[in-house]
């Protein structure tokens, strides 16, 4: 009988002995205190963008460790990430820091966080009509004149 590893970082459930898990690439992700076991790729997929990763990161295939010495080694492997989720709504498109900086410099005035997910719907309704406007003088390229105040 298969006993309990660790359990998946991301859905809790149980990665059990000699079973295939993934670890994060990103070296934070994996230090002595703090370590991440995903059951599958979706899993470690479904970390990367609350954890700020780039492009870069990638999901590592493991085997987790034995009870008993039978169970072989097996050398990692790197498997790539496939197409990010639809996350349109939650993707903040604003530099937070430099927002606040300028509202601080301009009228010393702090700011909320919930500003810039504001911001970054108003940036994304800009930018679909921008898109429009683009493909309407059938250009592939949105230039600034495409945004209308």
């Amino acid at each position: 009988m298969a006993t309990t590893w660790h359990t998946c970082s991301s859905c809790k459930h149980p990665i059990l002995h000699g079973q295939r898990y993934y670890k994060c690439s990103v070296s934070t992700c994996n230090t002595a205190r703090f370590t991440l076991a995903f059951c599958s790729v979706a899993c470690w997929d479904a970390h990367a963008p609350g954890m700020n990763h780039r492009g870069s990161a990638g999901a590592i295939e493991m085997r987790a460790p034995a009870v008993s010495t039978s169970v072989a080694a097996e050398p990692e492997r790197r498997v790539v990430r496939g197409p990010a989720p639809e996350r349109e709504a939650e993707e903040v498109l604003i530099i937070a820091s430099r927002l606040k900086d300028y509202i601080r410099e301009q009228s010393e005035f702090n700011c909320s966080a919930d500003v810039m997910e504001e911001l970054s719907a108003i940036i994304r309704d800009l930018t679909r009509d921008a898109i429009r406007q683009a493909r309407a003088e059938g250009r592939r390229t949105v230039m600034g004149r495409d945004y209308r105040k």
